[in-house]
């Protein structure tokens, strides 16, 4: 309700400017081409961003100089370092990279947003509108139109800078109209409160308009008008900077813990250079005076100046914010902590972020259903056997687990259900069938979140199982029939083996060879059926067990056999494919 207040009331005040002031629309029409300018680059880029452009930030998080070296890279060429965080918090929230590494990325997308200044201040303002954005917004059209994806992509980035030229030329037409009627300039205010006033004007601005380089090509043309003093300049800069941070902000809303820590530290970067930037504003734009004068900028030429301190306040804040990074993790984790000791267990991997992109939300399922097997599912068929967890990971031979393993843990596999296991399955259907409907999945893409849905399923099947199998075995420890109690010993050895191997299947770095075994142990599960069975006729045969027992252990012998099945088709579903993201990628 107050967001919508905000908004409504910020287009009462837009449409009372243009009222007050007709000259100021060619200004506003400038900013608003910029604006979609920039949101036609940001949806070309997209249209990449399902293949290199992941693989590269994918591959470059397991150093922090490689993630803010490609966060410097990647922003510099999209023009976005808002789609550049939005992708490291999709990517941290999918579990795809670490903390850090999202951390190296944002503080490389920080370096990065200075070529916007530099495209403006050197190119931008210098050159003929028609010579080049033109051109650009006609072919990008026609790209655009294209059926085929890349090329659609192409055009939209090409449209995009043509729009983004466009505003600029008329932002700057405007500001040399707006002169004639009203000279900004007379509005300067020098010394240090002319830098706090003139810093919070940019933090407002950039909230406003969403996006830091929008401000930035404001304040630019602005400059380049003469109806801006270079001083407030830099410090509007440096509030735009600060500013951007609401869009991590907004951005991280819908993630998980993971993405909001990643928020917190785009927060913390901004507003400790933003800060640092402040404090040294004077001594920084000497420095930026002497490096203007080694590379021939002229005194005068402001905008390029300007580009100068831009670049040089970021760079300054990753410096000092390097040696830093291990406290700002420990900081955010212990702000942004785990919900624990819920009634309901929550996804860990799914949310809304994750939504952005095929391979996060990809990744996002496979790693939500790979922690509900490794966890709650391996967790109930334990329990269902009589049998802890630890047990089966150890090395203690099954036979003698199984022979010390014969009370009754007294659990409730419906309930372990409904605790454990309801709500995230109903999250990964809901989320797999929101992939399948909202984003544009290739044929691999559709096979893999098939895979996933399929093995969820077995999953649920599995619970059945093992709870009518439970049911059975408790039973049978009342009883003083050796028969029946040697037989459901049998059934707990077969599906405690199945588990172990299963977890060393998980664990091993070379899976090869209990994957092998696996498949053996899936065969001998379609065959097993057969010989339980006659194992149980020979019991009745002998009058060794009644009826009524004889009908429990043909049940139990079909139930275990499922079990062992759907444990394997689980395991080889969820861990015997390859990287999901980078395996399912457009090329």
């Amino acid at each position: 309700m107050i967001k919508k207040s905000v908004f409504i009331g910020l287009l009462g005040a837009l449409a009372a400017s243009l009222y007050a002031y007709p000259n100021f629309k060619t200004i506003a029409a400038g900013i608003a081409i910029l604006l979609f300018g920039m949101v036609l680059l940001e949806e070309g880029f997209k249209s990449f961003t399902k293949g290199p452009l992941q693989k590269i930030l994918k591959k470059t998080t397991n150093k922090l100089y490689k993630s803010i070296t490609a966060g410097a890279f990647v922003t510099a060429i999209i023009q976005s370092s808002s789609l550049v965080t939005v992708i490291a918090i999709s990517f941290i929230s999918a579990g795809l990279i670490s903390l850090s590494g999202g951390i190296g990325l944002v503080f490389g997308a920080n370096i990065g947003t200075t070529a916007t200044t530099w495209l403006v201040a050197a190119f931008g303002l210098k050159i003929k509108i028609a010579a080049l954005a033109m051109p650009m917004l006609i072919f990008g059209i026609i790209f655009s139109l294209q059926k085929k994806l890349s090329l659609k992509g192409l055009g939209n980035v090409l449209a995009g800078l043509g729009f983004f030229f466009l505003g600029i030329h008329y932002m700057k037409e405007g500001f040399d109209v707006f002169k004639t009627y009203i000279d900004l300039s007379q509005y300067a205010v020098s010394g240090f409160l002319g830098v706090i006033i003139y810093t919070g004007l940019g933090i407002i601005i950039t909230t406003i308009l969403q996006s830091s380089s929008a401000t930035l090509a404001l304040i630019l043309t602005a400059l380049s008008a003469g109806q801006i003093e270079y001083e407030n300049a830099l410090a509007l800069a440096i509030g735009a900077n600060v500013g951007t941070t609401i869009t991590a902000v907004l951005g991280s809303l819908g993630s998980n813990v993971a993405g909001r820590r990643l928020a917190g530290a785009h927060f913390i970067f901004n507003i400790i250079t933003g800060i640092v930037a402040l404090a040294l504003i004077y001594p920084l734009a000497n420095l930026v005076d002497r490096i203007s004068e080694l590379v021939d900028i002229a005194a005068t030429n402001y905008t390029l100046k300007l580009a100068v301190f831009h670049t040089i306040f970021n760079v300054l804040g990753v410096i000092i914010m390097i040696p830093l990074i291990k406290t700002i993790e420990r900081i955010l984790l212990k702000f942004f902590k785990e919900q624990k000791d819920k009634d309901i267990d929550e996804p860990k991997y799914l949310n809304a972020a994750v939504l952005k992109f095929p391979g996060s939300v990809i990744s996002a399922l496979m790693n939500e259903s790979k922690y509900l097997y490794k966890n709650a599912i391996f967790e109930i068929v334990a329990h269902a056997l009589n049998i802890h967890r630890m047990d089966i990971k150890s090395d203690e031979k099954i036979k003698d687990i199984v022979k010390k393993s014969h009370r009754g843990f007294n659990i409730n596999i419906e309930e372990m259900y409904y605790k454990k296991v309801k709500h995230i399955y109903g999250e990964i259907i809901k989320y797999a069938t929101t992939a399948e409907k909202d984003l544009k999945l290739n044929a691999r893409q559709i096979n893999t979140i098939l895979d996933i849905k399929i093995a969820n399923r077995r999953m649920i099947e599995i619970i059945n199982h093992a709870k009518e199998l439970n049911k059975n075995i408790n039973l049978s420890l009342n009883q003083d029939n050796k028969y029946v109690v040697q037989e459901y010993d049998g059934f707990r050895k077969k599906v405690t083996k199945v588990l172990r191997i299963i977890y060393l299947f998980r664990k091993a770095e070379d899976s090869e060879i209990y994957a092998k075994k696996l498949a053996q142990l899936k065969k001998e599960a379609k065959e097993n059926i057969r010989y339980s069975n006659k194992s149980i006729d020979r019991l009745i045969r002998k009058d060794l067990i009644n009826a009524e027992m004889a009908s429990s252990l043909f049940n139990d012998n079909t139930n275990v056999n499922e079990i062992n099945k759907k444990l394997i088709e689980v395991a080889e579903l969820l861990y015997g494919k390859k990287d999901t993201l980078l395996e399912t990628q457009n090329v």
